[in-house]
């Protein structure tokens, strides 16, 4: 449900846009928290990956 009170020719007025200063805060910061945190596990997995992949392949190599 809409929290704006538009009623009758105020919503197809010409005149100047009306900055809205109260909003809910915390929709854009927790969706930006949610995207930095799956970008530092992708980030976090592929080193982990990166890791197994050199350790298969230059493994053998040191053990002899």
């Amino acid at each position: 449900m809409s929290q704006h009170n538009i009623s009758g020719s105020e919503a197809f007025n010409r005149g100047p846009s009306v900055h809205i200063r109260q909003y809910r805060p915390g929709g854009m910061r927790r969706r930006r928290a949610r995207t930095a945190l799956i970008f530092i596990a992708g980030a976090a997995a592929m080193l982990v990956v990166g890791l197994a992949v050199a350790a298969a392949i230059f493994g053998p190599a040191l053990s002899s």
